[in-house]
């Protein structure tokens, strides 16, 4: 069996810490609205450093993943984001007024709409990629690198864990997910 995240940690000082940092606010035991303030304090980050380029971290999103697959349809480019279709359906349009992407109709089916980066989105995509660096560098500053690669593994399992159960799931990346407490030898989730 694979060691876990908690096997190096001290567990009495970890707990002695967290029921004296919860003491001190009842929401400090929900983790839903730990996420929620974390969301609006990465949000702000990212627009204090991005903020000349005039790009949501959502719009980013949309132009790494467009970036990464090429041509793609709205439909699935929601999918890939873990986006409400509608979400990107307004989105979209913006970003093309803007002259970053561009939008056709897909010949084999008249409904969807097909999406890509222009040349003047991949440009601002590599321009932007040290400021939104910083803006995710700047928001787990304040944990040691140790913690902080705990903190990011934590996050990807309860996202994976919890992916079916959102409104609207993602893609995940890789259909071979470890569970948590696997083997190093690796079996994969049942399919």
């Amino acid at each position: 069996m694979r060691s876990t995240t908690t096997d190096h940690l001290d567990i009495q000082s970890v707990r002695a810490e967290l029921a004296e940092r919860q003491a001190r606010s009842p929401l400090f035991s929900r983790p839903g609205f730990l996420i929620r303030r974390m969301h609006q304090i990465h949000t702000f980050l990212f627009a204090q450093e991005t903020g000349e380029f005039n790009i949501t971290p959502v719009q980013y999103s949309l132009l790494t993943t467009l970036e990464t697959l090429g041509e793609i349809d709205q439909n699935s480019l929601a999918i890939e984001v873990g986006l409400e279709r509608s979400s990107v359906a307004e989105v979209i349009p913006r970003l093309n007024a803007r002259g970053l992407v561009s939008r056709t109709q897909a010949e084999h089916d008249k409904r969807l709409r097909l999406v890509k980066l222009t040349p003047a989105g991949k440009r601002l995509v590599r321009k932007m990629a040290k400021a939104v660096q910083r803006a995710h560098d700047r928001t787990i500053e304040h944990l040691s690198p140790v913690e902080r690669d705990v903190f990011m593994l934590q996050m990807i399992r309860l996202v994976e864990a919890n992916n079916a159960d959102s409104l609207v799931p993602f893609r995940l990346p890789d259909s071979q997910l470890l569970a948590p407490n696997e083997s190093e030898a690796g079996a994969g989730v049942d399919t």
